[in-house]
């Protein structure tokens, strides 16, 4: 599914319209087109150097485009930055926080800098920090903190004003599974009180499991949008699927299946796992079966399953630079 260019609703949080950027010869956007709509979370993916953080950055007034229009919350980003910054949150894989400082006090000044009275932004730090789960640490230096508390504090950083839309980039970047889980609790319980989410992500599975929208970014353009089950359908319906009994047989499996049945198979590190193209049907499942056990590769199981929403993705971005480079002069 190709973007488009069409205006979007009114009640758009955010309204990317032909966005391009460029860096000297890089060309990091090419003309991205962009609609979140109000109460939703929309995951932006992408491969490193797609071009994700040069739109965040645009989004969040502190890149200017060259060429394009982006509206936030109604909002011009190039003609009212000031009023777009006082109307998101903003929280990245690095923590921007005083060690030094308090968890508490790193709150109340940002409260403070944003023009909360003082009474009112410790107030807004207490609630922040018992709805995100650090209020025990609240009275202790950042630097005691763990990385998970430090992304919650941050997070409650960024909410401090109460913003209407959180842009997310790469937030549980580098947290252990524990803290990602706590996270995501937090970012449910705003989600669930209509708070607009705009999120990159490294790790596809919270895309899958917690995005109303996906929308695919390769080479500085959005070269597929829809629900992550929309995104899985566009690949195929199915993927075959062979476990081995003994996963060190993986890289032989997969020799054998090329010369004796002309499959494809890819080996999943590690896990004695080989998935296959999806219009594998079953009559050729079996006989691949029959090839690996004939050549004294024992099988656990074999079946077909839905592709993930990173099988979609490998598949829709590899596709995109293939095609890119049959283009190229």
């Amino acid at each position: 599914m190709t973007q488009s260019a069409t205006a979007a609703p009114t009640d758009a949080a955010v309204d990317v319209v032909d966005v391009a950027k460029n860096f000297g010869a890089v060309i990091a956007l090419r003309g991205v087109n962009l609609t979140v709509p109000a109460g939703t979370l929309t995951a932006l993916l992408g491969p490193n150097g797609a071009g994700k953080t040069t739109l965040v950055r645009i989004l969040a007034t502190l890149t200017r485009p060259d060429r394009g229009r982006v509206r936030v919350l109604g909002l011009d980003v190039t003609d009212d930055p000031a009023r777009v910054r006082a109307k998101i949150g903003l929280t990245g894989q690095y923590v921007g926080l005083d060690e030094a400082l308090t968890g508490r006090d790193n709150l109340v000044l940002i409260g403070r800098l944003a023009g909360l009275a003082h009474r009112q932004a410790r107030s807004r730090a207490a609630d922040l920090a018992e709805l995100l789960g650090v209020a025990d640490a609240l009275g202790r230096p950042v630097r005691t903190y763990s990385g998970g508390m430090r992304r919650r504090l941050d997070l409650a950083a960024s909410l401090m004003t109460n913003p209407p839309l959180i842009v997310l980039d790469e937030p549980t970047t580098g947290l252990d599974p524990a803290s990602r889980q706590q996270l995501w609790e937090a970012l449910a319980g705003l989600r669930a009180a209509g708070t607009t989410m705009l999120l990159t992500t490294q790790y596809l599975e919270e895309a899958d499991r917690f995005a109303d929208m996906v929308h695919v970014l390769s080479r500085g353009v959005i070269i597929a949008s829809g629900t992550p089950a929309r995104l899985k359908c566009l690949v195929a319906g199915r993927v075959a699927e062979i476990r081995l009994d003994r996963p060190d047989d993986a890289g032989a499996a997969v020799s054998v299946l090329a010369r004796k049945v002309a499959l494809t198979a890819r080996a999943e590190p590690g896990s004695g796992r080989l998935t296959m193209p999806a219009d594998v049907g079953v009559d050729t499942l079996l006989s691949a079966a029959a090839v690996l056990r004939a050549g004294g590769i024992a099988i656990a199981d074999l079946g077909l399953r839905q592709p993930s929403l990173d099988e979609a993705f490998l598949a829709l971005t590899g596709a995109a630079t293939a095609a890119a480079s049959r283009d190229r002069p």
